[in-house]
């Protein structure tokens, strides 16, 4: 064998062989976390979905990234695009940092009637406005180095111009004044931003994405204030032919079980204020993995949302060395009136139905202290599993290796709570957080048990009650989870398992 005319002698073939094999090992563990129906980045770091927007047919994903390690640095808008929200498409970095600073989060908009003048040709632009945040001003000391910019797109999102009039909302001395999400007011004809200010949201209305003037604040005596506020959005959703307003709010510390976390508000919007229905906390994720989410615009009656798959308390720790950070599967928000309340539920899109392969199903099996589910073959991630019961009482769904780790997620009848116990999944070193229990209140009525639980090599999400209490959490095993057992409480010999539904997914890589 020769390589131009250097002759490869077998113990030359050795080596190079060993080295391929060693390169080809060394490179499956640096992967072995890699989700599979999850976006990731291809390499280096992610943190929030920014810029979400669908036209023309893509749904077209930006997000908080940094090319030049796998931590936090100089935030770019990473850029990739799908057409079933499952496989995506990496596109080139859209926005670099400039002289105003690092590209921080915010949002896009198609603007069909040219409000801001940047169509050309009959083009319509997608207009991009983003937090510009400069670190000189910070590392100085300054209460003024957010602020919020444009960018615009003619040829459907592929590439960015920076508008030269930049920022075109300048800070009035808030240190943290960021994150502005827009969307168009069709009744007042006007654009309205949601912007996160300290442990407020203010808004700001526009007739032309340029010019801006305050409204009001929300967020003086509501909702979570153990944090600062981030990410927010603001949306209609109808229910019985009504109106309501939701307003998301990420905050970062605050979250119900330590770290960062995102809760809603549910009530009126009339161009200028928004009045929530109460002054209740409440949660669209109770897990420690959903951070950072808002919802894509231009996508008519549906509202799909889409967080950051990780948590700001050990973000820069997980051990994924070649890449860092990962979105939620997208997820589609509805309304729905449970205990005398109208909540937020959260779905799995219907486009990952498209991914299924063939499902294994089992109906009235009987449960007699711990079952092993899905018997035969080893199963093997990513897979959806749905179980359903004419009971609620208390059960533990084990993920299980041939190694001894185990995730752990259940039911506890006494505090009515659903957990997720990853003290035991693998890798829990890198952060003394991580291994911590965390607790979801049952938030749905009925005493029927319906879970869905997706599980994609190093993620597990769970949806309760028909998506009404909702927990992501991400783990690190030393091997795949293969196995899973069905537990229940010695007092609960007789449970009845109405229905394991068994779905293995293709991978969308």
């Amino acid at each position: 064998m020769s390589i131009g005319n250097k002759i490869i002698t077998p113990v030359l073939l050795g080596i190079l062989l060993s080295y391929h094999v060693q390169g080809q090992s060394v490179q499956k563990e640096r992967e072995k976390y890699r989700p599979q129906i999850h976006f990731t980045p291809q390499t280096h770091w992610m943190n929030d979905p920014n810029g979400m927007v669908y036209y023309k047919g893509k749904y077209h994903l930006f997000y908080q990234h940094f090319p030049g390690g796998n931590k936090w640095g100089p935030m770019h808008w990473g850029h990739a695009t799908s057409t079933d929200l499952v496989h995506w498409k990496h596109l080139p970095i859209s926005l670099y940092p400039d002289s105003l600073g690092y590209i921080f989060s915010g949002s896009a908009v198609v603007d069909e009637k040219n409000t801001s003048g940047f169509g050309k040709d009959g083009k319509v632009p997608l207009v991009a406005i983003f937090t510009h945040h400069d670190p000189k001003g910070e590392k100085a000391g300054r209460n003024d180095f957010q602020n919020q910019s444009l960018a615009y797109s003619l040829d459907e999102g592929n590439s960015w111009t920076k508008y030269d009039g930049n920022p075109v909302l300048r800070n009035p001395g808030i240190v943290d004044f960021r994150d502005p999400k827009v969307m168009w007011y069709e009744v007042g004809k006007k654009w309205i931003m949601t912007l996160a200010t300290k442990v407020r949201i203010t808004f700001y209305a526009s007739p032309n994405l340029k010019e801006w003037t305050k409204e009001s604040e929300f967020g003086a005596h509501e909702g979570g204030l153990g944090g600062v506020w981030e990410c927010p959005d603001l949306f209609p959703l109808k229910l019985e032919g009504k109106t309501y307003w939701v307003l998301i709010v990420n905050i970062n510390p605050g979250a119900p079980n330590g770290g960062s976390g995102g809760q809603y508000f549910i009530g009126d919007f009339d161009g200028k204020h928004f009045t929530p229905g109460d002054n209740k906390t409440r949660w669209l994720d109770y897990g420690t993995d959903d951070y950072a989410g808002i919802t894509w615009s231009n996508t008519g009656g549906r509202k799909i949302f889409m967080g950051w798959m990780n948590n700001w308390t050990y973000a820069n720790e997980v051990p994924t060395p070649s890449w860092r950070g990962a979105a939620t599967l997208p997820r589609e928000l509805k309304l729905e009136k449970a205990n005398g309340e109208v909540l937020l539920k959260t779905i799995p899109v219907k486009e990952l139905n498209n991914i299924a392969l063939k499902s294994v199903s089992q109906s009235n099996i009987q449960v007699k202290n711990r079952l092993k589910l899905v018997q035969g073959n080893p199963l093997k991630s990513p897979f959806k599993l749905e179980l359903q019961a004419d009971q609620l009482k208390d059960f533990a769904l084990s993920l299980e290796n041939e190694l001894g780790d185990k995730l752990i997620f259940g039911y506890n009848e006494k505090t009515n709570s659903y957990f997720i116990d990853r003290s035991k999944s693998g890798d829990v070193s890198f952060n003394p957080e991580f291994k911590k229990l965390h607790t979801a209140p049952r938030i749905g009525s009925g005493k029927k048990m319906d879970l869905i639980v997706y599980v994609d090599v190093a993620s597990v999400e769970f949806f309760a009650d028909g998506g009404l209490t909702v927990m992501t959490d991400v783990f690190f095993p030393q091997k795949p989870m293969n196995q899973v057992y069905f537990k229940t409480g010695a007092s609960n010999a007789g449970y009845i398992l109405k229905k394991v539904k068994y779905t293995p997914l293709k991978s969308a890589l």
